[in-house]
């Protein structure tokens, strides 16, 4: 290597101890021994077997730093295939057969690695600065949405216990099952949670800092870093790694209202509450990225590529495909619609069948079938064709509290969906400036296409939660990789205008949002609504324009390009994120005003959990978010994430019978379809007995109860045919009398 090579290589390196310091920053309010044992596991289990696997299997992409990215999220996705099939074996230290393997592979195949140039050190700088925000925002914003101790821990909304306590299930069972509701089988994406059973098992710390801190705060640097490695990928040019981590994180949609700077129905940037409470979203987004690459790989065929090559590219495929299936319901059609449009396109130009383009599309049916009929078990949970259901929801949302008798028009519902619309596709324009480097290149195409099939299904689609809305999140990255595409293909010189033109739109949208200054509920009639919706969108479009006006007549060597650039950079200007201006507000998010997880409820589950076995099941009064209330909120889910154990009866909301429903009202407040169940499971606490008592213990096989005081006092019968083995704050727990055989007394266990 010459020595500005080595000169390169040794700048780079200078760099990149802002990731591990970020890492170690992000994560200060914990033991130092917390990030130090998942970074280490990480890397030994993850990213160095990962990128050995990625660099063997598909012969690399010409740069090491971008093929150990890539292969580290390739190695998540292996970790949690491994892992899956070692809970079910009962080899839950499964994953740590991984080195080995990836050691093994190293020496049966042999090498068919492209050489590696090196990247240049103010590329890997700049995606080091961009990964030093995400730090900086963990600190300040991520690890404040979900308190994990002191008073603020007892008020969580029904997310982040849900999240934990499927987490705990696949700690300790497989297949998994819905864990507040005992036997019946999970119709749910799990493949985020068997990372977290892995890294649990494998580094000791506790389920819920894992869940709502540490896999989080990863997910989000490699969501970072693999927007980096794949924009290079497509691209060819080392510029495309900072421009795509830096709209990775600071990109966002068009919200031009100010209430939108704390809305969640925006997909947003990573730098949102909706990837932090989204294992499952988060997760997929970082699957998705090498998913691309290898695809971009398959699809471009490279000159040189050998057979080997091709089966290990379809291999990768295959597993990343398999994987991704069950990890988030709304990333493969996302995937599926943009292959399929680019099979077309390579079968159109080329005048036969693209084979290729064809296995993978089969592969993605295949695996979306099984995720469909024997994960999902044919579950819609409650989505149905609802055209512009999305958008009626969203600003039903926004005029909530307005006074009845002012009605939002069909004009409001115009400007909201348009400008809904508008900021999802507003990425796309990145592809105005794309130069392609290869005749035929089918990956514009697909990112395009992804990203319109991705806006159509949320706008076609509904669901009570709004969780077609993820179709979007998931395309979101596709947008950023169209717009790093576009700014990557420019001149050095002309970079000179993208960051004034930049400045341009962020400056707009940020003034537009400021004109919203009446409060929606202050509005008297449904012009008032109008002015609100329509004032903000308009003051920042024609800002925009004026000020693309004024920049392009300043410069004076003017061309169709160079227009074409200033206002593709302002206009992805209006994209900055509502999150990023908004950290004060994100800092201190909204919770109950009551305690959803009863006082010393924490401490009793996991007092449970030291003293049970994994197959042990637990019996509640709890079956509401609110302990009391004229209606019962049934997301009541905490006691198996922190007890990690199975409750006969807890909540049952978020399963996919209470799903199938039109409404949120019928899937939050809807009564549990197994009454005689749930009568036996009460009267345990309302009126004792031991025949009801046996019965839990030998037909339900529970045997412990946890009694909240608040849902009802505990009857003293009770305490005399069941053993009190714990009591803090409003929980008591008890375990069970067996039954005597042959009489109706009782012996102590």
């Amino acid at each position: 290597m010459s020595r500005p090579g080595r000169a390169m290589s040794v700048a780079a390196l200078a760099s990149l101890p802002v990731l591990p310091l970020g890492w170690f920053v992000g994560l200060q309010a914990h033991p130092p021994w917390i990030p130090a044992a998942y970074l280490g596991y990480f890397l030994v289990v993850i990213a160095v077997p990962g990128t050995m696997f990625w660099r063997r299997l598909t012969g690399g992409t010409g740069w090491f730093a971008v093929d150990a990215v890539l292969g580290t999220t390739f190695g998540l996705a292996c970790e949690v295939l491994i892992y899956a099939l070692g809970r079910w074996l009962d080899i839950p230290l499964a994953a740590l057969v991984m080195p080995a393997l990836a050691l093994g592979l190293f020496l049966a195949v042999p090498s068919s690695t492209r050489s590696t140039k090196p990247t240049p050190w103010w590329s890997v700088a700049g995606v080091m600065v961009v990964a030093g925000i995400v730090a900086a925002w963990f600190v300040r914003v991520g690890s404040r949405v979900i308190p994990l101790d002191g008073p603020a821990a007892l008020r969580p909304n029904s997310d982040s216990p849900f999240q934990l306590s499927l987490a705990a299930e696949l700690t300790h069972h497989f297949p998994p099952q819905v864990p507040y509701v005992a036997g019946e089988p999970l119709a749910y994406h799990w493949m985020a949670y068997s990372h977290i059973a892995s890294a649990h098992w494998i580094t000791g710390i506790e389920l819920d800092v894992l869940t709502q801190r540490v896999v989080p705060f990863a997910f989000l640097l490699l969501t970072t870093l693999g927007a980096a490695a794949v924009g290079m990928v497509l691209t060819g040019r080392a510029v495309a790694a900072p421009i795509a981590a830096g709209l990775t994180v600071l990109a966002g949609d068009l919200g031009p209202w100010g209430w939108t700077v704390t809305h969640t129905l925006y997909h947003d940037s990573p730098l949102s509450m909706g990837q932090m409470i989204s294992t499952t979203q988060a997760f997929s987004t970082v699957l998705m990225l090498p998913l691309i690459a290898v695809t971009a790989q398959l699809l471009r065929r490279p000159p040189g590529q050998t057979r080997q090559q091709l089966a290990g590219l379809f291999l990768v495929a295959g597993i990343l495909i398999s994987v991704l299936s069950v990890s988030k319901a709304t990333a493969l059609p996302v995937y599926a619609a943009g292959l399929a449009a680019a099979w077309i396109y390579l079968t159109i130009k080329a005048r036969r069948l693209n084979l290729r383009a064809l296995v993978l599309g089969v592969t993605v049916a295949a695996s979306y079938a099984f995720n469909f009929f024997v994960v999902l078990r044919g579950e819609t949970n409650g989505m149905e064709f609802k055209p512009a259901g999305t958008y009626r929801s969203m600003l039903d949302g926004m005029v909530r509290g307005i006074d009845p008798s002012v009605p939002a028009g069909r004009s409001v519902l115009l400007i909201v969906t348009a400008a809904v619309v508008i900021g999802w596709l507003m990425p796309a324009v990145g592809a105005l400036l794309i130069r392609r480097r290869l005749p035929r290149d089918p990956m514009v195409v697909m990112l395009l296409a992804g990203l319109i099939g991705a806006v159509a299904a949320a706008s076609l689609l509904y669901q009570y939660s709004q969780a077609q809305v993820f179709f979007v999140r998931t395309a979101f990255i596709y947008g950023v990789l169209l717009a790093t595409w576009g700014l990557a293909s420019l001149e050095r010189k002309q970079y000179l205008v993208v960051g004034p033109a930049l400045a341009i739109g962020v400056a707009a949208i940020s003034m537009g949002r400021a004109q919203t200054k009446t409060l929606i509920r202050d509005c008297q009639d449904t012009g008032c609504l109008d002015r609100i919706f329509s004032a903000p969108l308009i003051a920042a479009l024609i800002l925009t324009a004026a000020g693309i006006v004024v920049l392009g007549v300043s410069i004076r060597k003017r061309s169709l390009r160079l227009w074409a650039i200033i206002t593709v950079s302002a206009l992805l200007g209006l994209t900055v994120s509502p999150t990023v201006v908004s950290l004060r507000q994100f800092a201190f998010p909204p919770q109950t005003a009551y305690d959803s997880i009863a006082p010393g409820g924490i401490e009793a589950a996991r007092f449970i959990r030291r003293q049970s076995g994994p197959d042990d099941l637990i019996a509640t009064n709890i079956h509401c978010h609110a302990p009391t209330g004229p209606r019962c909120h049934t997301g009541s889910f905490w006691i198996p994430g922190y007890a990690e154990r199975r409750v006969l009866v807890e909540g049952w909301s978020y399963t996919a019978k209470a799903n199938d429903v039109h409404t949120s009202t019928e899937a939050s407040y809807g009564p549990f379809w197994d009454q005689e169940k749930l009568k036996v499971n009460d009267e345990a606490f309302t009126a004792p007995t031991r025949e009801v008592l046996d019965r839990l213990r030998t037909q339900y096989g529970v045997r412990w109860l946890l009694a909240d005081d608040r849902v009802n006092p505990v009857p003293e019968e009770l305490e005399k045919l069941a053993e009190l083995r714990f009591q803090s704050g409003t929980v008591h727990v008890y375990q069970l009398y067996p039954p005597r055989v042959g009489g109706t007394g009782s012996t102590t266990p």
